[in-house]
């Protein structure tokens, strides 16, 4: 009997989500799997175990990778909700961390929406809206989002940042053209000319200026800058295309999102065209195959599919097709200036979300070392590891004097995923000494850092005139409550 209970497996909110994600009620999915609807309510509430038998069944009938039922989600909803909770707004509340873990746990719903009301409050606390003014000259009844970049990065993660219409789409779209990646320029000029009456034209930079692409609607044309590189161009006449075949697709899934303002809407929109237009380029069976074929390396990829760095390393993000999966990555991409204009995540890493990222994490070092990829091992205050490497890119080419963007672009994985990299061949991972980083330095706890460029708000400042340490803050060793 010892025995028995030691196989018992609650997982009622992933059971649910994974029925609500196939669109099936209780009683289509008790009659999928041949149990009774009472049955399906008691695993959801966690109040009966999931069975081997069960398991087995439910990924035979629908097609799912057992995996599905990881704790990924959970883990990111207990970072998102420990990073809310440390804020000084809930200094007199002691809080402990299973209640938290419990929550993200069991729901995930009231935990997006806390992240969202919190995102709204810090947002009005900075001053960078006017909530109560715009609320004000809204019509009663309609909604307000407080940041739609926010909104729709939420929106990819509750998607675990794949879209499987858009795949099939994309190789649908693939194998009608049925040419090699050098030459699918070529192949969708002529798709977008024979099929929508468009013609692609690539144009002077006087004549664009600061523009890298445009759809002249009225004179069916499709505008790209010089200045944009070959795997661009083709990403953009892919774009076009998106927009043009699988509208549709695009709608559906925004519509699935619940209503929405103007803008988070043309930005869900605009999210989703990119996917497909990166989809095109990687369809993907080949890329899967292809990176689990060379260990995920990264520059072969890319000079494979004719793609640059950054869109392999996004790409590989997004490799969570049931049965089919790739290494679980998450990626960040900074400016010089540490400022985060993107970042997804297809595993557990706690990315913040009111801050930015911890100085001591390489990825910083590579605007110093433009022409280098750079690895390392990194380790969290709560000791999980994690392998990373990073690279400076530059896009697009900018002409004199204007100053050339650049960016830093961070691809990492837990450790133990780490094996598949050829970045990791000839290392001993259960050996290597893990740089120590934090979350960012508003919630790590580190102590004695010079890196350090705030207190962290969970501890109490402390000012000694009379001494001078490594770190610019001291802090006490006691939470505050």
């Amino acid at each position: 009997m010892a025995n028995d209970s030691a196989k018992k497996l609650f997982v009622g909110p992933r059971f649910r989500r994974i029925r609500q994600q196939l669109g099936l009620s209780q009683t289509q999915m008790a009659e999928g799997l041949e149990i009774s609807p009472s049955y399906i309510n008691l695993i959801e509430r966690n109040q009966r175990p999931v069975t081997a038998q069960l398991l087995l069944r439910l990924a035979e009938t629908y097609d799912l990778d057992l995996r599905d039922l990881a704790t990924a989600d959970e883990d990111r909803f207990f970072a998102e909700l420990n990073e809310i909770f440390s804020d000084p707004l809930f200094r007199q509340i002691d809080l402990p961390k299973q209640e938290l873990r419990d929550l993200a746990e069991l729901c995930p719903g009231v935990t997006h929406s806390l992240q969202r009301l919190y995102a709204a409050y810090t947002e009005a606390r900075r001053g960078e809206t006017m909530v109560a003014a715009q609320m004000a000259d809204r019509d009663e009844g309609t909604r307000y989002e407080a940041n739609p970049i926010e909104r729709i990065r939420d929106l990819i993660e509750a998607n675990r940042n794949y879209f499987p219409e858009l795949e099939q789409s994309a190789e649908t779209l693939r194998d009608e053209l049925n040419v090699p990646a050098e030459e699918l320029f070529a192949a969708l000029a002529a798709r977008l000319r024979e099929k929508h009456s468009v013609v692609t034209r690539i144009m002077p930079v006087d004549v664009m200026r600061e523009t890298l692409r445009r759809f002249d609607r009225h004179r069916r044309q499709l505008l790209i800058s010089e200045l944009v590189d070959s795997p661009g161009r083709a990403f953009q006449l892919a774009f076009q295309i998106g927009l043009t075949e699988s509208s549709g697709t695009f709608d559906a899934i925004v519509n699935r999102a619940g209503p929405l303002d103007d803008t988070p809407r043309r930005l869900y929109r605009i999210t989703l065209a990119n996917y497909f237009a990166a989809a095109v380029m990687m369809p993907y069976q080949a890329f899967h195959g292809a990176a689990e074929a060379l260990n995920y390396d990264v520059h072969v990829l890319a000079q494979r599919f004719n793609a640059g760095f950054e869109q392999v390393c996004h790409r590989l993000t997004t490799l969570q097709r049931p049965n089919a999966r790739g290494v679980p990555f998450f990626l960040l991409r900074v400016d010089n200036a540490g400022n985060v204009s993107k970042r997804f995540s297809s595993g557990t890493f706690p990315f913040s979300k009111f801050g930015g990222t911890c100085p001591l994490w390489n990825v910083h070092s590579t605007f110093d070392t433009p022409d280098r990829l750079l690895k390392q091992v990194i380790e969290l205050p709560d000791g999980t590891r994690y392998f990373s490497i990073a690279q400076m890119v530059r896009r697009p080419v900018a002409p004199h004097p204007q100053p050339q963007p650049r960016f830093a672009i961070g691809l990492g994985c837990e450790i133990r995923h780490a094996t598949k990299l050829v970045y990791a061949t000839g290392m001993d991972l259960d050996k290597a000494e893990g740089t120590p980083i934090g979350v960012n330095c508003r919630l790590c706890e580190r102590e004695n850092c010079s890196q350090r460029a705030e207190p962290p708000i969970t501890r109490t400042l402390i000012l000694d005139e009379n001494t001078r340490r490594v770190s610019s803050f001291a802090f006490s060793n006691a939470r505050e409550l």
